[in-house]
């Protein structure tokens, strides 16, 4: 348990600094973001306590909206979706499993980590940029934001889970 908790606080302050130093100043077409720290929330373990993921979220995304001035936006964000995340893994996860599986590309396999793994980070953008644009009269613009920050997020996640395999 204590090297869990170890590792999910390196975790932690590397995805915090990753974002506040280096990826929350990427605006690729001035619309896409990459928001890795999302992998975060969408790696903890099938029988990890939902108290402590939505701690974990909470946390990450007071940090994040501290370096990024985004008062709230990523604490909410990434809190909501830590409220689906539990319920939402148990989608892709045969019953008879084992309790402490946790969603990888190894564990899950290619074709149901992408379509767990794409679902979140959509949804994840949808709520983020719906809660920074707060309007929809310039909904080309939120359109753009949602897919370009989506895809280029979903390349990183593939690209560190890869890593992380290999």
């Amino acid at each position: 348990m204590t090297t869990d908790l170890l590792k999910r606080a390196l975790l932690f302050i590397v995805f915090a600094l990753a974002q506040a130093v280096v990826l929350g100043r990427i605006h690729l077409f001035g619309c896409a973001t990459p928001l890795l720290y999302v992998y975060f929330v969408t790696s903890f373990e099938r029988n990890y306590p939902k108290w402590g993921i939505l701690l974990w979220s909470f946390l990450l995304g007071l940090v994040i909206d501290t370096f990024s001035n985004t008062p709230g936006l990523t604490s909410a964000s990434l809190t909501l979706l830590a409220v689906i995340q539990p319920y939402y893994f148990e989608l892709f996860v045969p019953r008879d499993s084992v309790d402490n599986l946790k969603p990888a590309l190894a564990t899950l396999g290619p074709t149901k980590y992408s379509y767990y793994v794409s679902t979140l980070v959509l949804f994840y953008c949808l709520v983020f940029y719906s809660l920074e644009l707060f309007n929809f009269f310039n909904w080309l613009e939120w359109l753009l934001c949602v897919v370009g920050s989506t895809v280029i997020t979903l390349v990183l996640i593939f690209t560190f889970e890869i890593a992380r395999k290999g």
